[in-house]
């Protein structure tokens, strides 16, 4: 997957290894080592870094049309939870403008993750 296709705090990834990835992002280089991977169900990694030491998601179908996306962010400093958590929420909102511009046919290649 390309996040820096989609993800807008992320501008390049550089693969280091298996489940082993780069991130230069606009808040900071992170490095992230994937855990456990369960291809269209579940992700879990740690990182190096970034305030958010590890995280993960769920996906729960719904229906045909839905699907349910549990994230999780692990942190060592509570008083960051505030903006950590809306950080999820950009990160949850990059994936739905990603995944709808693909469901209405759009070409992956010409995505603008900047576009409104």
């Amino acid at each position: 997957m390309n996040y820096a296709k989609w993800n807008i705090v992320v501008n390049d990834v550089t693969k280091l290894g298996e489940g082993k990835f780069f991130f230069k992002t606009n808040v900071g280089d992170v490095t992230s080592t994937r855990v456990e991977t369960v291809p269209n169900v579940s992700l879990s990694a740690k990182q190096e870094g970034s305030p958010i030491t590890g995280l993960g998601y769920v996906l729960n179908p719904k229906g045909e049309d839905e699907v349910e996306v549990t994230l999780w962010a692990e942190f060592e400093d509570p008083n960051q939870e505030t903006i950590l958590g809306m950080a999820g929420d950009v990160f949850i909102n990059c994936v739905k403008k990603y995944a709808e511009y693909i469901e209405e046919g759009g070409n992956p290649d010409e995505f603008d993750k900047k576009k409104k």
